[in-house]
């Protein structure tokens, strides 16, 4: 049984009620830089516990997963 993490105010300001965040908002989300988030991506096909959607060129990280990074989940 999967139970998410509640979202933080600031994640939820971000998010402004989507489901996924661009790479740019996930990393000022989790205070880095866009190219570290792509350099995790490109070496493990994730960053920090979290795999992306792609979306044509883009890559879309889930809020409820950042939520759980943030809240102290995810590694």
């Amino acid at each position: 049984m999967r139970h998410d993490a509640p979202i933080p105010n600031a994640l939820a300001a971000i998010a402004a009620g989507r489901d996924h965040l661009q790479t740019s908002e996930f990393a000022r989300a989790t205070n880095r830089a866009s190219q570290t988030i792509r350099k995790n991506y490109c070496l493990t096909g994730e960053c920090f516990g979290i795999r992306p959607v792609k979306f044509g060129n883009r890559l879309l990280w889930p809020v409820a997963d950042i939520a759980r990074l943030l809240n102290g989940g995810c590694q």
